[in-house]
């Protein structure tokens, strides 16, 4: 089966290669992990959100969906981000209920450093983000090692 999927990244970020989502698309690992290894995933659109208030996140979906995107996920770095994205929830909303694709909190495993860093800070709790991002929370901590 195949799985064409849409990135948006946090603007912070928009010099980003894509590498550690690229990785983790190959691997099936963070978010990525819901998609069967023996499947093919496409990635036909990667993109900032524009900045905050997130300026793009109106129009880059409907690009990625014209090239086929079933899903999109929001990176990694929205979550991981001193401060996390505080527009996270409502970006997923917004997508979900403007263009009918579901989005995915994520894309690679979350480092481990910014793991500890935000665990410390309670940032996910004062932010409500950590039920959105429970997923990658919850990730081997192996794993997010190899993700540093």
């Amino acid at each position: 089966m195949d799985h064409k999927i849409g990135i948006i990244i946090c603007d912070r970020y928009r010099g980003c290669g894509g590498g550690k989502c690229f990785r983790s698309a190959r691997e099936r690992a963070g978010a990525f992990s819901i998609y069967p290894a023996e499947d093919r995933l496409e990635i036909v659109g990667y993109s900032s959100c524009g900045g905050c208030p997130g300026g793009n996140v109106e129009a880059v979906p409907a690009e990625m969906i014209r090239n086929g995107a079933e899903a999109i996920h929001l990176a990694t770095g929205l979550v991981v981000g001193y401060p996390p994205c505080p527009r996270i929830r409502y970006f997923k909303e917004f997508i979900e209920s403007r263009h009918g694709v579901p989005v995915v909190i994520g894309t690679h495993p979350i480092p481990l450093h910014y793991l500890e860093t935000h665990i410390r800070l309670k940032s996910w709790v004062k932010t409500g983000i950590g039920d959105l991002a429970a997923k990658l929370i919850e990730e081997d901590r192996e794993t997010m090692k190899r993700y540093e």
